[in-house]
């Protein structure tokens, strides 16, 4: 009898225990779900917090505090890159109606024009802009393929002094043009790094691009075996404020006139890629883009 007794003591004891255990999980969940949808209609950086100290609705509630971080920084990338994408498009569409509206307006003199002679210079002018227009639609296409290219890259053991080279060599008719006289340093030592080649190729050019539209004739490059290259130019355009904003997608010197301003977006997204890193700096009215691997 007494055995009975306490068995059953025991048990109302276990069901006593039992029934707080439910009352503190129904309320750490009501917390729980009160906190978030706090959280989701207001769009505030709170984090949820319970009154438990029960350690697996304290697991719970860090589980989900840290998706509700994840998903904050996707939110504001993803607002982040709306808005670059509108003024990309918006900084491409004025710089596409300039050589369109040019192209339009010497069209219309060669319809009402009788002499060869200015008929040929203005045919000349409307090739120019649109060598012009080419470039421009040429970079936003460039953009549009960097933003999603990570699927689709090949990794390989690849020389990077070999890459420079003949990216250097591709423009060596470009800076001739420019009257650009380059100044080349290369490590003999063969530096080599587990990278896609050709972007590492469009980072490169990219940059040299970059280099014959803003140089004023000074323009170095050198290699190092730590794969550390750096591309200084001589540029009197620049100041603290350009160096910081260098990198964005919709910047450019001088207001952005000569260009979309994504040529150093792009060779900085596919450096990410590559899993280097990339900076500018700017001092005595030189220009220093480094690219590491």
């Amino acid at each position: 009898m007494i055995l009975l007794s306490l068995s059953l003591t025991f048990i109302i004891l276990v069901l006593i225990l039992l029934f707080i255990k439910l009352y503190v999980l129904k309320k750490a969940i009501k917390e729980i779900t009160n906190s978030l949808d706090n959280i989701l209609s207001i769009d505030t950086n709170n984090i949820i917090t319970i009154s438990s100290n029960d350690k697996d609705v304290k697991y719970l509630t860090s589980c989900l505090n840290k998706e509700l971080k994840e998903l904050r920084k996707q939110r504001i990338e993803y607002e982040t890159g709306n808005q670059e994408l509108k003024n990309i498009i918006t900084n491409v569409s004025h710089d596409m109606r300039t050589p369109l509206t040019a192209i339009i307006g010497y069209i219309d003199l060669i319809k009402d024009e009788k002499e060869i002679d200015i008929k040929k210079d203005y045919i000349k002018i409307i090739e120019r802009k649109a060598n012009e227009l080419k470039k421009l639609t040429d970079n936003l296409f460039d953009f549009s393929k960097a933003v999603d290219i990570k699927e689709n890259m090949n990794r390989e053991k690849c020389n990077l002094n070999e890459i420079l080279e003949e990216s250097l060599i591709e423009f060596y008719s470009i800076f001739k043009s420019k009257n650009i006289e380059p100044s080349i340093n290369i490590c003999k030592e063969k530096v080599y790094r587990n990278v896609d080649k050709i972007l590492i190729k469009r980072i490169f050019e990219n940059i040299l691009s970059n280099i014959c539209k803003y140089s004023e004739g000074d323009f170095k490059v050198s290699l190092y075996r730590d794969g550390k290259i750096i591309f200084t130019n001589k540029t009197n355009n620049l100041d603290i404020v350009s160096i910081e904003k260098i990198f964005d997608r919709y910047y450019t010197v001088e207001n952005g006139r000569k260009g979309t301003g994504v040529g150093l977006s792009i060779a900085k997204e596919l450096t990410k890629l590559n899993k280097g890193k990339i900076f500018a700096k700017y001092k005595n009215n030189y220009l220093s883009i480094i690219v590491k691997f």
